[in-house]
């Protein structure tokens, strides 16, 4: 195929400039060689597209058509080839983006905002779902997902960044049922689980000043697959349950949820960029998952370093115990089981 695209050019060439010579004088070839080019297009297309003599050359019908066809076939084709390059050298387009709720919700989507914003000819299509799509078969260009552990696929991973849950409860609730001071007392509350891959529903991986203890969550009263259906299940006060910090900041800050046990949190997990592969990677997929980089990891730092902040204050002038800064006996060895 190649071959027969340069053929068509030398063809046209050919017929533009008049001579053999002339097109190999431009070329930096022999006239042989560009006789013999017309002559492979010719056996291609079975016809005679040029009749020659020593002294002249004449386009027959079928090569007068076959021109006038063939100059727009390779200005179509040049178009398309010059596309194709752009796509990889300067970022346009639509691009679709895959995220776990909790994250669009909180720092991916003024991310994508932002890159919108530095890059006016790409338009940005987000779709938020929980599970984790096929990025080739639903037609995304990246999928943006929170995980302690990938599972093994084709796809290219990128860490942009750590994060972790943190227990929290609304006022109403701690005001009626108590707050705990160790993890043994969450045996007493209402505990709400969330389907997440993060972790599984039924268990708390706490990770405090003592080491990691786990807490078995048997059996719930409210069970969700959303972050935000669980945080408003929280702040209606139906129990203690667990959310990422970038879900949390601003409920803690208007007091809308109270932390509950701030020595602890569960063990961290990354957010990851997934994409289908890294040969010839389109130009608005290199850009953004270079804008993610940037942006993601140091919002997710600061968002961590607000959290802890606000639990800092919250312990100032309090007694150890009301404010469990440091773990309790009774709490276990590190990598205990607590009943739940």
């Amino acid at each position: 195929m190649v071959d027969v695209v340069q053929n068509m050019r030398t063809f046209i060439r050919v017929v533009e400039a008049g001579s053999f010579t002339a097109v190999a004088r431009e070329s930096d070839m022999a006239a042989a060689q560009v006789s013999r080019a017309v002559s492979a297009l010719e056996d291609h297309l079975q016809t005679v597209v040029l009749q020659r003599t020593t002294r002249h050359l004449s386009l027959t019908d079928a090569g007068a058509k076959f021109y006038e066809r063939a100059k727009a076939i390779l200005a179509d084709f040049d178009n398309a080839t010059d596309e194709a390059r752009n796509a990889t050298s300067r970022p346009q387009g639509r691009i679709r983006v895959h995220s776990a709720p909790g994250l669009a919700q909180s720092i991916v989507t003024t991310a994508l905002v932002t890159y919108q914003a530095q890059n006016p000819h790409v338009s940005v299509e987000l779709d938020i779902i929980q599970t984790m799509p096929n990025l080739v078969e639903d037609g995304y260009d990246i999928s943006l997902l929170s995980a302690t552990q990938l599972p093994d696929s084709a796809y290219v991973a990128q860490a942009l960044g750590t994060a972790y849950s943190i227990l929290v409860a609304s006022p109403v609730y701690l005001r009626s049922g108590g707050m705990p001071t160790t993890p043994s007392d969450l045996s007493k509350h209402r505990l709400l689980r969330l389907n997440s891959p993060v972790s599984p529903p039924d268990e708390w991986h706490l990770e405090g000043p003592g080491g990691e203890l786990l807490v078995p969550v048997r059996t719930s009263p409210f069970q969700a697959n959303s972050p935000d259906a669980l945080r408003a299940a929280i702040e209606s006060g139906a129990g203690i349950g667990t959310l990422a910090t970038y879900s949390v900041l601003e409920d803690l800050q208007t007091g809308k949820l109270t932390r509950v046990l701030p020595q602890f949190r569960l063990r961290p997990f990354t957010v990851f960029a997934l994409y289908a592969s890294r040969r010839y990677l389109d130009a608005k997929i290199r850009t953004l998952l270079e804008h993610l980089r940037e942006t993601l990891s140091p919002a997710l730092e600061e968002i961590a370093r607000g959290v802890e902040a606000l639990a800092e204050r919250r312990c100032e002038g309090k007694p150890p115990v009301s404010c469990a800064r440091n773990l309790p006996e009774e709490s276990g060895q590190a990598g205990g089981s607590l009943a739940g």
